[in-house]
């Protein structure tokens, strides 16, 4: 970058009594560079501005031949020692936090019918350097949304900056949700509880079943098969924790007016508590619906008509192992 400025040219300047010091390194404070920021001790015309600034986090080195042409025209008493004189100059910046462009882009995307509830992925996203001075305050124009890919085009605008910043953002929109996920794998038939979930926000479009929505309808319940840590719990895949196994000897008791009554009877199938599962009675062999209530407890149902062997009890009896058939 060349540091001199047209208007400058046909200045005249009176050269400076005493020798100026060339600054090897100098951090900039802003947008133009002045003498003072090449020099010491140049008197009055320290504050002259010689040309632009580079960019926030830019610099600029100027070799001993520039400076001595600067020196003259500007009647600043240096020559150069050497040709390794130089004078190296930053200008310290800021990336724009990545927060604002995507609240700002949120709003515009929303306004066009994009999800509220949604996630922007910027493409090969730069964010542009600020000077330390500027505030982050970011606009965008000229969006454009396809609602059926998703996908959206703007120009980022920061017109605090000096120069003011324009940049083409390219990106897309996600639909997303936020779902209760295990935060760790979770074994078949266990019961989770408020300490195996986490909210998690999930693409929608991920989702290949209906999921558990909330963590009230997941706790207390337990996965039919081993669930994933990270993983939405599919609806169809929840049950109540086992209470009573298949096969299982269990207490059987049935309340009718004036009637109470407390067997003892064999599961045919597997069942949380609130399911109702076919019991098979032990004493007379029949087989009756009944709710599980507790652990290793069923009520039977009142208005349930039994099964007696020879009508329908075969099949009930071959699904139960081999130790657990009555004779």
């Amino acid at each position: 970058m060349r540091l001199l400025l047209a208007a400058a040219i046909c200045a005249t300047v009176p050269a400076a009594a005493d020798a100026a010091r060339l600054r090897g390194s100098t951090t900039l404070a802003g947008k133009d560079v002045t003498i003072a920021d090449l020099w010491d001790d140049t008197g009055a015309e320290g504050p002259r501005v010689l040309g632009p600034a580079p960019g926030p986090g830019g610099h600029i080195t100027v070799e001993a031949p520039q400076l001595a042409a600067i020196a003259r025209q500007f009647g600043i008493a240096w020559r150069p020692a050497s040709p390794a004189d130089r004078a190296t100059l930053d200008r310290p910046g800021r990336p724009l936090p990545r927060e604002a462009v995507l609240a700002v882009l949120h709003d515009a995307l929303a306004g066009l019918g994009a999800p509220d509830d949604a996630d922007i992925a910027l493409a090969a996203f730069a964010p542009p350097m600020l000077p330390l001075e500027a505030e982050a305050r970011a606009t965008v124009e000229q969006v454009e949304y396809d609602a059926a890919t998703g996908r959206f085009t703007a120009i980022l605008v920061m017109a605090d900056a000096a120069p003011a910043m324009r940049q083409r953002l390219l990106g897309s929109v996600r639909e997303m949700v936020e779902l209760p996920t295990p935060t760790h794998r979770l074994p078949p038939g266990a019961a989770i509880s408020a300490q195996d979930l986490r909210l998690t926000r999930l693409p929608a479009a991920s989702l290949r079943a209906e999921p558990v929505r909330t963590l009230a309808d997941a706790i207390g319940m337990a996965p039919r098969h081993a669930a994933a840590a990270g993983q939405p719990l599919a609806r169809s895949e929840m049950m109540r924790p086992v209470a009573v196994e298949k096969g299982a000897r269990v207490t059987m008791e049935l309340e009718a007016p004036g009637l109470a009554v407390v067997t003892v009877g064999q599961a045919a199938e597997s069942g949380g508590i609130g399911d109702r599962v076919p019991i098979i009675n032990l004493s007379s062999r029949a087989v009756v619906e009944a709710e599980i209530v507790a652990t290793g407890r069923v009520r039977v149902m009142p208005d349930t008509l039994p099964r007696l062997p020879g009508r329908g009890l075969d099949p009930l009896y071959a699904n139960l192992p081999p130790a657990s058939r009555v004779q």
